[in-house]
């Protein structure tokens, strides 16, 4: 191709790529006047000082620290931090374990003046049980004041770890050593599976989780969920129901039509709390801060329960509206700093029209936006090492993949046209790998919507509008269009009521399309 005819390409294609990064940029900007737009909710009826009844503590929020490492001790000195922030907004706090260092909460409670339903921790070992008892009763005796009730496990029965008769035995050991109230703790659907152990508590202590019910519940069902679960307990038992659990995370994958995010938790619990002042009931809200441990066990979502963030600030009031988002601001910057950076690369360099410029710019911005929303992605979603090197290699090759293209499209060289195709072939393959793993292990894992989009939509474009073919044998090529097709289709029939899995389709479709070899090129395509 003379140097002539290769401007002339270039040209082209600069024009085409500017005019699709102005869409793109545009799109961007009306997702984030939409992030702006505060939400109006409900506004409960709150006792006169504002504090609601009872929050589960866990002070695992540092890194490092986690329930699952017996040598993890938590400081008093940490505790009475954590309390004395809580005690402004809570007159109670649960705690599910007197073990590591917890057994001072009770103590740091009681120069508060709140209150602990304190928790005995009931697993598989029967001597770790017994200790674990022991102490919880001798701390409940030691303050009977301040220790409301005494929980005797949590959960145990959902986990199958001890038996419903081993269960009893516990109750009625704690009953018999201590004065305080005595319960146990655990879904509602478990109590009603074993209404028995009602004769062993004082008052029934049920889960209500709308997010983690076998059949999910949307956050517009969510509250009458509980009205109509609280209405079948009433009607099941006779003594006093404290619903021990109930809340909704800000951050992770949707569960069908169960949807986290920060509008929906302060939606739930301000929903929620209006529906126990008219109703009358005892809870206790899930949870205090933010678990970083517990992704190891649920995914993203398990981390992202907490009313206040790992740095001991509220993530939402409890009056007056909210607003999806608190770091437009960032994003902003970093997008108008990738736009002056390419905007100027492009009128410095003289080569451009002050449209295509703009478009450079607009490249620019788009890149460095989606950029910041990887990292905040990889930074909410990586568990270990692994998912760090697996997902942010995928932001990497994301970012190496746009690159490419921007560079070919610059100069029309091979060899950045070579990278291009090398990273679209290994993209491809890791869209095939990702969704098989999000049938396999679907419940505790986010769709990366956000590590593929922008690579995506620029091979698509690449392939669509620039007349990009990446040059797979044919029968490669149909094959793995094939099993993304079949997998994509899977991974919707499991998760029919999930809007990202649609976004997900639609993402696989896209690379399908930049997948399916094309007709011959006339020499003035892309290749």
């Amino acid at each position: 191709m003379q140097t002539s005819s290769v401007k002339a390409l270039s040209t082209k294609l600069l024009w085409r790529f500017s005019v699709f990064n102005i869409v793109l940029l545009l799109g961007l900007a009306l997702w984030l006047w939409q992030e702006t737009k505060s939400a109006s909710l409900i506004q409960p009826q709150l006792p006169a000082d504002g504090k609601l009844q009872c929050v589960s503590y866990s002070p695992y929020y540092h890194p490092g620290q986690t329930p699952l490492n017996p040598n993890s001790f938590i400081q008093p000195s940490q505790i009475d931090s954590d309390l004395a922030v809580l005690a402004k907004q809570f007159n109670c706090v649960r705690i599910y374990s007197v073990s590591q260092g917890l057994s001072y909460v009770p103590q740091a409670a009681e120069k508060l003046g709140m209150q602990v339903y304190m928790g005995a921790w009931i697993g598989w070992v029967s001597a770790n049980n017994d200790k674990e008892l022991d102490l919880a009763i001798q701390i409940a005796n030691q303050y009977p004041k301040t220790v409301k009730a005494l929980i005797v496990g949590n959960e145990v029965l959902l986990r199958g770890e001890q038996s419903e008769q081993a269960m009893q035995a516990y109750l009625s050991k704690a009953q018999q050593l201590t004065d305080v109230p005595v319960t146990y703790a655990d879904v509602w659907e478990f109590w009603r599976k074993h209404p028995q152990l009602e004769s062993n508590v004082d008052f029934v202590t049920v889960h209500i989780l709308p997010y983690w019910e076998d059949i999910p519940q949307s956050i517009e069902q969510a509250n009458n969920h509980v009205v109509n679960v609280m209405g079948l307990l009433i009607a099941s038992f006779k003594k006093p129901i404290l619903i021990g659990e109930t809340g909704w995370p800000s951050v992770g994958r949707q569960r069908q039509v169960s949807q986290p995010s920060l509008i929906n938790q302060a939606n739930y619990l301000r929903s929620f709390l209006q529906s126990a002042h008219t109703h009358g009931w005892q809870y206790n809200l899930i949870e205090a801060i933010d678990q970083p441990w517990k992704r190891d066990l649920e995914g993203t979502v398990g981390g992202y329960w907490g009313l206040y963030d790992t740095q001991l600030s509220p993530k939402f009031s409890f009056d007056g509206d909210v607003q999806p988002r608190g770091d437009i601001a960032p994003i902003l910057v970093a997008g108008f700093l990738g736009f002056l950076l390419l905007f100027g690369f492009a009128l410095y360099f003289k080569r451009f029209s002050t449209l295509v410029a703009v478009g450079q710019g607009a490249a620019g911005a788009v890149f460095v936006i989606s950029a910041y929303l990887q990292i905040q992605y990889l930074l909410t979603a990586c568990r270990n090492l692994v998912e760090w090197i697996a997902l942010g290699g995928l932001a990497l090759l994301s970012w190496l993949t746009v690159i490419s293209l921007v560079l070919w499209i610059g100069d029309t060289k091979k060899r950045y046209l070579s990278i291009f195709k090398a990273c679209a072939f290994v993209l491809i393959s890791a869209a095939i790998v990702s969704t098989i793993l999000l049938i396999v292990d679907g419940r505790y894992r986010d769709f990366p919507i956000s590590l593929f989009a922008l690579a995506v939509l620029h091979l698509s474009f690449a392939s669509l509008v620039l007349g990009a073919e990446i040059r797979l044998h044919r029968g490669l090529a149909y094959l793995m269009c094939a099993v993304l097709a079949i997998v994509a289709l899977y991974s919707v029939y499991l998760e029919l009521y999930n809007t990202f899995a649609y976004y997900w389709l639609l993402l696989c479709g896209l690379i399908i399309t930049a997948l399916l070899p094309k007709r011959q090129m006339s020499s003035s395509s892309l290749l």
